[in-house]
């Protein structure tokens, strides 16, 4: 582990020089801060006793109770030691796993994607051409787009005109740098930042109760590597769109031909991805937070897990068990209640049957009647017209 960043010694440009002497600072930062929170004594070691003691101690608890591990629990458990323990506290692990993935990767990727459609900067080569990209605006703006011919008494002034040219120019440079720069430099703050706290952030992995603040370490970890290559991406589009813009308009520019659109375009230009940069670096953002780590909360532990069994266990399950009962109790009364309507609905049913049957009248007797609630829908009052009836009508009527 290096201790100091040293003067660059080829001949970077000012993007260069700025992104390498960012990229070395940020690389002492994480390799000096895992070797000090590394260090006997240091605060991350006594924050990994204290919670190996107790992850131990919760497993000691539970077997004195009779809530040993089975073998899938146990093997997890000693899997969650091993894990934490190896990325915490060696350095050569660590930098593996997690250091390399995050600070090589985002180039590898742009490189296998890049190549096939030749994108510029894909072959490694991103610093130095945006470097050769800063010199060509440098050129354009001592050339200037060349003084046009204004008319005497025209609207706008020779002099007007000249000064919104040179602040067109500067301020396209400025964009250029300040987008250029702004997004390598967070998501390589960003990441040097979490992979210098990652060893604290990895001791959480052994309770299901901080295992969030795991997860969203490895979001952040995450929406940093996606935004350096989401930012590596925007700058080789920009480069694909200012290389030949800015060698057509040098080579015009030294024939001595007057472009006076030429700053205006530049100042749209890279004013339009400096926004595509901010965009990307809140969309990266916005799909690292997206990220769940659902497979761990997907695993059935909170019986076995000793991180997950405390004393108030037994509580929880008489709580369980009187929700079960409780459920059981209210379906049984559901049935009970069903079976009793049915045995109503019978009785009702024979108490009634005798009201609906029709007798011969028998002597000093009157003649069976029927209510009108027993007679069927539309039989009650059977409809007889003004004239002569039918024979069917009277047959009908007869019945009734």
């Amino acid at each position: 582990m290096s201790t100091a960043c040293s003067a660059p010694t080829e001949p970077y440009g000012f993007v260069g020089w700025v992104t390498t002497s960012i990229d070395c600072q940020a690389d002492i930062f994480s390799s000096g801060a895992f070797a000090a929170l590394g260090a006997p004594g240091s605060t991350l070691s006594l924050i990994l006793t204290g919670l190996l003691t107790i992850f131990v101690a919760l497993i000691g608890y539970n077997m004195l109770f009779g809530r040993g591990l089975d073998v899938r629990s146990g093997t997890l458990a000693m899997v969650k030691i091993g894990a934490v323990m190896a990325l915490a506290t060696s350095w050569p692990v660590y930098h593996t796993l997690v250091y390399d993935v995050v600070t090589q990767a985002p180039g590898q990727i742009v490189a296998e994607i890049g190549r096939p459609s030749s994108l510029p900067g894909s072959d490694g080569t991103l610093t130095q051409r945006l470097d050769l990209a800063d010199i060509a605006l440098q050129q354009l703006m001592v050339l200037g787009p060349g003084e046009p011919r204004v008319e005497p008494g025209a609207f706008v002034s020779p002099a007007a005109t000249a000064a919104f040219n040179a602040q067109a120019l500067g301020g396209a440079r400025v964009l250029f740098l300040l987008s250029t720069l702004a997004g390598i430099a967070t998501v390589r703050i960003v990441a040097a930042l979490m992979l210098a706290l990652g060893p604290y952030f990895v001791a959480f992995l052994l309770f299901e109760n901080t295992r969030s603040l795991l997860e969203g370490w490895i979001r952040v970890i995450a929406g940093a590597t996606i935004g350096a290559i989401g930012v590596a991406v925007v700058l080789a589009f920009e480069l694909s769109v200012l290389e030949p813009w800015l060698s057509t308009v040098l080579a015009r520019r030294q024939g001595h031909e007057v472009l006076p659109a030429a700053p205006t375009e530049l100042l749209v230009i890279t004013a339009l991805f400096a926004l595509v940069i901010v965009a990307m670096l809140l969309a990266s953002a916005r799909l690292a937070g997206a990220f769940r780590l659902a497979s761990w909360r997907a695993v059935p532990l909170r019986a076995k897990d000793p991180a997950t069994v405390t004393t108030g266990s037994a509580i929880g399950r008489d709580r369980e068990l009187a929700e079960m009962r409780s459920r059981a109790t209210a379906t049984a009364n559901a049935i009970a209640s069903l079976h009793q309507r049915e045995a109503i609905g019978r009785e009702l049913a024979s108490r009634n049957r005798g009201r609906f049957e029709l007798r011969p009248a028998g002597a000093g007797e009157k003649p069976a009647t029927v209510g009108f609630d027993s007679l069927p829908t539309g039989r009650a009052f059977p409809r007889r017209g003004k004239g002569r009836a039918s024979a069917s009508a009277r047959r009908r009527d007869r019945t009734i």
